[in-house]
């Protein structure tokens, strides 16, 4: 099974939002990402609804059930709810998306930059997991790259891990990629032993992608956002989504 590509509309709300109004708008883009090919789209819609939105999370969950792809969503299952934010679980109720994808994050973290430790979240997941599965989604949890523990995501109820990728960007930035490609490799063996599927996010691109998947055995699904939307600035939104689909066709 060839690696899927689900592309992250946050910075596109994010740009919405920075002047107000509904220009750019996130239901074309996502069209638009679709339309060139992706296999999915991904939101990470946060307490603070800094960029995606709970009707954003609903107008996508329709476009992607008309096209019968993939919809991923991801956050803090432990995010209390407050007004303009009804929880993660309610907007997967109402959304079922096809993933949840859950992070750690707190409230004013400015991105995700770690994954759950499983020894001091585990009891805690379990009970989230098994309600978000109810829903009918699949479940993905964010783990650190070299957590010895990440069989563990299994024993809490999980279908698949995320492994955070951000570590390996940069390691790959300053020309000294082995070590973290090493232990992502590890890393997701340990995870697919213990009957987990395997995805990936966080900081890749189209430099530091073909490498990430040649190293790394089995990925099922990267999460691109961030890189893939300011390349999209220079080369346009449909050309990058399909040049991303040729490194996936390329690596497998």
């Amino acid at each position: 099974m060839s690696c899927r590509l689900s592309v992250n509309l946050n910075k596109v709300a994010l740009l919405r939002n920075a002047r107000g109004g509904r220009e750019p708008d996130v239901v074309r883009a996502g069209t638009a990402c679709l339309d060139a090919g992706a296999h999915g789209l991904t939101v990470h819609p946060r307490p603070d609804a800094r960029h995606i939105r709970a009707d954003d999370v609903h107008a996508l969950a329709a476009l992607c059930r008309a096209r019968g792809t993939e919809y991923n969503i991801e956050g803090n299952p432990f995010a209390p709810p407050r007004p303009g934010y009804p929880g993660l679980l309610a907007l997967c109720e109402a959304a079922r998306p096809t993933q949840v994808t859950l992070v750690p994050d707190a409230d004013g973290q400015l991105t995700s930059d770690h994954g759950f430790d499983f020894a001091r979240d585990g009891a805690a997941l379990r009970p989230q997991i098994a309600a978000f599965k109810a829903l009918g989604c699949r479940v993905s949890v964010f783990v650190d790259v070299g957590n010895p523990e990440v069989a563990q995501a299994a024993a809490c109820g999980a279908d698949r891990v995320e492994l955070y990728t951000g570590p390996y960007a940069k390691a790959f930035a300053s020309g000294d990629p082995a070590p973290a490609l090493a232990a992502a490799a590890a890393t997701a063996r340990l995870a697919q032993a213990a009957g987990l599927g395997v995805n990936a996010g966080h900081d890749l691109d189209q430099a530091n992608l073909a490498p990430f998947l040649a190293a790394v055995p089995g990925v099922l699904e990267v999460s691109i956002g961030h890189a893939l939307i300011g390349e999209a600035l220079y080369a346009g939104l449909v050309p990058t989504v399909r040049a991303y689909l040729a490194l996936l066709a390329a690596a497998a």
